[in-house]
């Protein structure tokens, strides 16, 4: 993992120690991951990758907040992702994209995978998951 990532809290827990959890609960959904035929079957260890990414700024991942609004599996594993932030304005803006596209490349199966940072529709807070609304006290 590269400083950068480990910066942002990528794979940590809250004493930005590696989460051994995490790791084993990703490792599990790599597996799950590879059956051979549908690609649909690399979608929730997709998720359970892109759950390890967190902004740096909000103790909640990214998929939970809402800032992944499409993730497209081709037939031969390749995986294109939109993403937004919550602010154009961002400070991540440039290595979140990076961030995404390296969490998804772990999951087995994937081929290649394009990050592309959209802003249309713009991000609310209601998009973010209850659980993620419940962790930042908004529910």
């Amino acid at each position: 993992m590269n400083r950068l990532a480990r910066f942002a809290g990528f794979g940590t827990d809250e004493r930005g120690q590696i989460d051994r959890d995490d790791v084993i609960a990703a490792e599990a959904a790599n597996a799950a991951g590879q059956a051979v035929g549908d690609p649909e079957t690399l979608r929730e260890p997709i998720i359970a990758a892109l759950r390890q990414v967190h902004d740096p700024e909000i103790p909640v991942n990214i998929y939970d907040l809402g800032l992944i609004y499409r993730i497209e599996i081709a037939d031969n594993g390749d995986v294109d992702v939109d993403m937004t932030l919550t602010a154009p304005a961002c400070p991540v803006a440039g290595m979140m994209p990076v961030m995404v596209r390296d969490a998804v490349k772990t999951v087995n199966g994937v081929g290649e995978v394009e990050v592309e940072l959209v802003w249309d529709p713009p991000w609310t807070p209601d998009t973010m998951s209850d659980e993620a609304k419940l962790t930042l006290g908004m529910l």
